[in-house]
């Protein structure tokens, strides 16, 4: 009965009601992005005040694909283009979702963003004071393979 019910319901209509009962959540991209050298790119985020380094990403937009948006991110922030784009995972936190990437990148880049104020390129074994420490902890679990 309340499959012929959801049936007789126009397509927008199913859609408002799933969009009313069911939770909203956030979706990002993020990625660590390395250089020929096998430095990786860490940027000065604004809007991180306990630790304000981190590798890059932000919000994806309606209807973008994960790729194109951590593409786009890169872009945006720092100029720089992404090659040998690569999804290793994706997990939630609450009512987020993210979605983690590794990828190449040629140039130093520079900042573009007003979220952004330093940029820069790090021996993994040498980031920057403010990196936090579960970043740290991940970028060396990608460079090891372990993600």
């Amino acid at each position: 009965m309340a499959s012929k019910i959801w049936k007789a319901l126009t397509p927008s209509f199913r859609t408002r009601l799933v969009r009313v009962t069911q939770p909203k959540f956030t979706v990002s991209v993020a990625a660590v992005v390395t250089n020929p050298e096998g430095k990786v790119l860490l940027l000065k985020h604004v809007l991180r005040p306990a630790a304000d380094w981190g590798i890059p990403g932000g919000f994806m937009e309606a209807d973008e694909q994960p790729h194109d948006a951590i593409r786009r991110e890169l872009l945006e922030e720092t100029g720089l283009e992404l090659q040998e784009v690569n999804m290793l995972r994706v997990r939630t936190m609450a009512r987020h979702i993210e979605i983690l990437f590794r990828a190449r990148a040629n140039g130093e880049g520079e900042v573009r963003s007003r979220e952004i104020t330093k940029l820069g390129w790090y021996d993994p074994e040498d980031m920057p004071k403010g990196t936090a420490g579960i970043q740290k902890h991940l970028i060396e679990e990608i460079l090891r393979g372990e993600v």
